[in-house]
This record gives C-alpha cells, structure tokens and sequence, in this order.
C-alpha cells in the first residue's frame, strides 16, 4: 500500500471539498449526522458499558461517513443502510480497531492524570464539571495540553485506518501503520487542513459570540441556538473531508 504525497494546499482544499459534497446532499447529510449523534448519545448514558461500546463502533462509523461521501461524489443517493458499511465489510478489523482505540484513549486519559490527578480524566468519563472550590484551572490546562500531545499520534494513527481496513482488506494493525505514516509524510496539508478547521470551529463561532453579546441582550440568547445549528452544519462537512483526504492520499487505490 503506498501513500502519496500532496501539497500543504490540500489540506484547504479537502475541507472545500467536504462543503461541495456536503451541498451535493444536505437533507441526506444531516439525516445521517443526526441519526449517529442520536446513536451515540443513547450508548453513552447506558451504565458502565455504553460509552466504552460508543467508542468501540467510531471506526466502523467513520468508515459509514466515508461511504456517504463516495456516494456524494458519485452522484449517488445517501441511503441510511451506507453509514453502517464498516459493520458490512471486515467487521472484525473495525472492532479491533474500535478495541485499539479505546485502550488509546483511556492512555491518553491516563497521561493527562499526572498533571491535574485525574480531574480531566473524572470529568470526561463522568460528563461532570468538577466542583468549583476542587476545580484547579492551571493543573486543567495542563492536564488538556498533555492529552492534545498525547492524542495526536492517536489521530493521526486512526485517520485512514478505517477505510484502509473495510476498502483494502488491510489488518488492523498494518492499517494503522499505513495510515501513521500517511500523515507524517502529508504533515504540511494536514497542518492546513488542521489550522482552517479551528479557524472555523473555534475562532469563528468565539468572534460571533463576542459580536451577538455586544449587540444586545437578545442577541446574545440566539448564541447557543445559533452554535448548535453551526455544530450541525459543520459535522457532516467534517466528515466529508476526512473522505477527501483519503481519495487524495490512497485515491489511486479508490474501490468501485
């Protein structure tokens, strides 16, 4: 399996990418979107296992999104059945690497805790905001930043596994491989790609509260409709662009 190597001017370009494809089928899109968000909130208030079960399906999902956005391309319609497509095709990998992810996430979980003694890793797991006398905003900060490092690697390693596992027949193991070192040979796109997106997703929708609070009071109310509509719009173009990076990178290889 050999990756190639493209410009930094494709990270950009994925993410307009994810917008064409995105407009090529909004109605199907959101359905989709909502459809997983609904799954997935479900899961995770089921006791003891249903986060850890959530978490186990992502790459399974990601490999159903990636589905969708062929389908987009294509000119296709975005059927429901097409988001579990990493369940039809190598179900065994997906889990396993649902499995390797988990362990991933709960080491990451586990480095933040030296730095803040676990309060990150309680309130991630547990859904709540510590107390506000137990609440230590540097050790937070600290303990956030050490897991944003240790995670990289994480993303980076998962990033094109999944479709590599379900669309060509890769093991768990060497898809994670593959798709490492895919990303640190396309670091430069990807450090594009990576800034535009939190311009999009933090800075943009931070200015636009500071705009709407200086308004007026009522402006300010629409802040927290107008970020989650924001949030549903920028999902699915999300994903669309992990698709667009994939055809990029191994889209010589792209299954029919």
């Amino acid at each position: 399996m050999r990756a190639r190597i493209v410009p930094a001017a494709a990270g950009p370009r994925w993410l307009a990418t994810g917008w064409r494809l995105f407009r090529a089928a909004p109605l199907g899109w959101l359905a989709a979107t909502l459809g997983y968000w609904f799954v997935m909130s479900v899961l995770s208030v089921v006791p003891a296992l249903g986060s850890a079960v959530a978490v186990l399906l992502v790459p399974a999902f990601s490999v159903g999104f990636m589905a969708l956005a062929r389908a987009a391309e294509r000119g296709a319609p975005l059927e429901p059945r097409l988001l579990l497509d990493g369940l039809r095709q190598a179900p065994r990998e997906q889990l396993v690497l649902g499995a390797l992810y988990l362990l991933a996430l709960a080491a990451v979980l586990g480095a933040s805790a030296a730095a803040d003694g676990g309060m990150l890793a309680r309130w991630v797991l547990g859904g709540r905001r510590p107390p506000a006398e137990a609440l230590d905003a540097g050790a937070l900060f600290a303990a956030a930043g050490v897991a944003a490092l240790a995670y990289l690697p994480v993303m980076l390693a998962f990033w094109f596994a999944p479709p590599l596992a379900a669309w060509h027949s890769i093991g768990a193991v060497k898809a994670l491989f593959f798709s490492l070192a895919a990303c640190l040979m396309n670091w430069r796109a990807l450090l594009a790609y990576g800034l535009l997106v939190a311009a999009a997703t933090l800075v943009a929708p931070l200015l636009l509260l500071n705009l709407l609070s200086l308004a007026s009071a009522g402006a300010a109310a629409l802040g927290g409709p107008l970020l989650a509509a924001l949030v549903v719009l920028m999902l699915p173009v999300l994903f669309a662009s992990f698709y667009a990076s994939y055809r990029d990178v191994f889209g010589y290889h792209l299954p029919q």
